[in-house]
């Protein structure tokens, strides 16, 4: 079994589509562990404030059949590929960490995420996860977050 922690957001009615998320989640992998849900900025682009929180589960899947199924999720949920990659969305799932591998795979699967530089991705998983330990930096994930520069950009908020 490996533990793979997950960011999750949503710019297009988040909280509809964040909660169906989680609930496909636990139905996939039993329990799971949920962090705070945050409000930022769009990153990248121009568009409604986006939803995130993040997500620690145990599976049996390899990363890659892991993402496919979380691509499946986003899928459901009426996520298009055929628009800018940095847009607005109904559902992102991103494997952030998967135990300490690193990855660069097909499409945009890479473990660690580049992303875990952001406040938006970082805060969450330091909430719920602030002793796993970068493999690349070799930082926790809570040292990480206590340097973000743009972590007061972050609205805590109820899903």
């Amino acid at each position: 079994m490996a533990t793979a922690w997950l960011s999750l957001g949503s710019n297009m009615e988040p909280e509809h589509h964040l909660r169906a998320a989680l609930s496909e989640l636990r139905s996939m992998f039993g329990d799971i562990v949920v962090s705070p849900a945050y409000s930022s900025k769009a990153v990248g682009f121009d568009g409604p404030a986006f939803i995130n929180l993040a997500v620690g589960l145990t599976t049996n899947l390899a990363p890659i059949a892991l993402n496919d199924a979380l691509h499946a999720i986003e899928d459901r949920h009426g996520r298009r590929r055929d628009v800018p990659r940095f847009s607005s969305r109904t559902l992102d799932i991103d494997i952030v960490l998967y135990d300490d591998l690193v990855l660069d795979g097909p499409g945009h699967l890479k473990i660690p995420r580049d992303e875990l530089r952001h406040a938006f991705v970082l805060r969450p998983l330091a909430d719920i996860a602030g002793e796993v330990v970068h493999p690349l930096t070799g930082l926790t994930l809570s040292q990480m977050q206590a340097r973000a520069a743009d972590d007061g950009e972050l609205e805590p908020v109820r899903l």
